[in-house]
């Protein structure tokens, strides 16, 4: 693995671990799951920590770790090109935990193993320089090597229409990359949580609703059964769905909202990339 590198917040002061702070700050990147799972990320973080608690999420369908990606006419910035990074060198120093998740999208966009465990290498080096924690996920092997030849077509048409990636190609591409994680987690003293078979249906590549409790609350807070998750109103569901990210196309035309923080009915504020 390369030299991890520094990135120091603005005015030349790091923050350090041991830096008091009254708000406990998440900063999440992902894609489909953490998209769907938004609100149950949210539900943890407010059940584990009483105090303030902030949440910036890189996410989106279909989301690149370094790529443009474009799903039904919306286009989004790669995750390492997201306006999140420069926010959170402008943020007060905070109790920080890094969640890096959904890193499998871009096996079927066609990038080599190398290419996209280096972009997760870049986003962990970036959180690193911010946060106490960094958690990472592997990808689904057990459900995705379920797959039959026209189960993998089908998904892979629906997801991913633009793809030519064979399902031999993607299998060996999924090994690779979580090898390359493990490798990765191992060097940078990361959290690495292997996603469990159980949380998995018909749909290999995204959690059951039934499971996106448990297993949200496993990825950002550990399985310590002290911490439950926070209730979560259907009516702030529905609204987190409606806010928009910093930055995004549809159909060509470039949309942009500036993210200062949304506050949350029951707590807890939001930033979107």
């Amino acid at each position: 693995m390369a030299q991890r590198k520094a990135y120091p917040a603005e005015g030349g002061v790091s923050p350090t671990p041991d830096m008091p702070s009254e708000v406990t700050r998440v900063v999440a990147l992902g894609a489909s799951n953490l998209t769907l799972g938004l609100e149950t990320v949210l539900s943890a973080a407010r059940g584990a920590w009483s105090g303030d608690f902030e949440v910036l999420a890189a996410l989106g369908y279909g989301r690149s770790y370094g790529a443009p990606s474009s799903i039904a006419g919306r286009t989004l910035p790669g995750i390492l090109q997201s306006g999140l990074w420069a926010e959170l060198r402008r943020l007060p120093a905070a109790r920080t935990l890094g969640v890096i998740t959904d890193v499998g999208n871009d096996i079927l966009y066609g990038f080599p193993p190398a290419q996209i465990v280096a972009w997760v290498e870049e986003a962990a080096d970036r959180l690193l320089a911010h946060a106490r924690k960094v958690v990472i996920t592997g990808l689904p092997v057990h459900s995705v090597s379920r797959l039959s030849s026209a189960k993998f077509l089908l998904f892979r048409s629906l997801f991913f229409p633009p793809s030519r990636v064979s399902r031999d190609q993607a299998f060996e591409r999924v090994d690779e990359v979580n090898r390359r994680l493990a490798a990765l987690a191992a060097a940078r003293g990361l959290r690495l949580v292997h996603l469990r078979p159980e949380w998995y249906g018909f749909d290999p590549i995204h959690f059951r609703p039934a499971v996106w409790p448990a297993a949200w609350r496993e990825i950002v807070i550990g399985d310590d059964p002290a911490h439950a998750a926070a209730p979560f109103s259907a009516l702030e569901w529905a609204l987190l769905h409606t806010f928009p990210p910093e930055r995004r196309w549809l159909f060509g035309l470039e949309q942009a909202t500036r993210q200062s923080g949304r506050g949350l009915r029951r707590g807890g504020r939001l930033w979107l990339y």
